[in-house]
C-alpha cells in the first residue's frame, strides 16, 4: 500500500497561497504576546528590586547571603549617595564594594538610591557593615538597577508588538502584490483570452484578402 500524496496545489492557483495572510495575521499577535511577557517579567523584578522589608540602620552589622552570579546592590533610603556614607565588607571571598551608577526605585512613601555595587568571588554569607556622617541612615539590599534599568528592559517589550504589526502588514502587502500579478500572468496565458494568437486576415470586399 502506498502513502497518499500530499494535496498538491492547482497549476491555476494565484500564488504565493492564502496561508502567508495567515502568517502575516498571526505575527502581531506572537510578538504581542511575546512583548507583554516580557513587560510582566520586568515589572515584576522592578517591584521586589529592593528588598525594603530586611533594612539595617547605619552601625548595624547584617550577614547577606551573596553569589557572584547575582549582582547586588546596597541602598540607601531618602537620599542620594554622597562621600558621607560609607560601607564595610567582609565574608569567605574576595570582595569590594563599586560604583552602583545612578538609578532609583521607588515605593508609596519612600525613595531609595543605590549606594554601592558588590563585587564577591565565591558565594557565601557576607558581613556588612554602612554608616553615615549626615545623620542616620537606612539600608537595604537589591538588585543592581531600579527604574531606570526598568525602563531599558521595557524597551523591547513595547517595541515588538510594534515590529509585529509593521512585518505583518508589509507581508499582506507584499503577498497580494505578488497574487494579483500572478492572477494576471495566468489570465493572459489562458486560452481563448487572445494572448499569443496570430491575427487573423483582413477579408476585403469581393472575397480578396486584404493583404497586398
Amino acid at each position: 500500500m502506498q502513502p497518499a500524496s500530499a494535496p498538491r496545489t492547482p497549476a491555476n492557483a494565484p500564488r504565493p497561497g492564502r496561508r502567508w495572510y495567515v502568517a502575516a495575521a498571526v505575527l502581531p499577535v506572537v510578538t504581542t504576546a511575546l512583548g507583554v511577557v516580557l513587560g510582566v517579567h520586568a515589572l515584576r523584578d522592578a517591584v521586589d528590586a529592593v528588598d525594603t522589608g530586611h533594612r539595617f540602620a547605619g552601625g548595624d552589622t547584617v550577614t547577606l547571603r551573596l553569589d557572584p552570579a547575582h549582582g547586588k546592590s546596597i541602598w540607601i533610603r531618602d537620599r542620594g549617595p554622597s562621600s558621607r556614607q560609607s560601607c564595610d565588607i567582609s565574608g569567605p571571598g574576595e570582595s569590594a564594594l563599586t560604583d552602583p551608577g545612578i538609578d532609583v526605585f521607588l515605593t508609596r512613601k519612600e525613595t531609595w538610591n543605590p549606594l554601592f555595587g558588590i563585587d564577591v568571588s565565591q558565594a557565601g554569607e557576607y558581613r556588612v557593615t554602612c554608616s553615615s556622617r549626615g545623620g542616620p541612615s537606612q539600608y537595604a539590599l537589591g538588585e543592581a538597577g531600579g527604574l531606570l534599568t526598568l525602563g531599558g528592559r521595557l524597551f523591547p517589550a513595547l517595541l515588538l508588538p510594534v515590529v509585529g504589526l509593521f512585518a505583518g502588514l508589509v507581508l499582506a502587502l507584499v503577498t497580494g502584490l505578488r497574487r494579483r500579478g500572478h492572477r494576471r500572468r495566468l489570465s493572459a496565458a489562458r486560452p481563448g483570452s487572445g494572448a499569443g494568437r496570430p491575427a487573423e486576415p483582413v477579408v476585403a470586399p469581393g472575397g480578396g484578402s486584404g493583404r497586398p
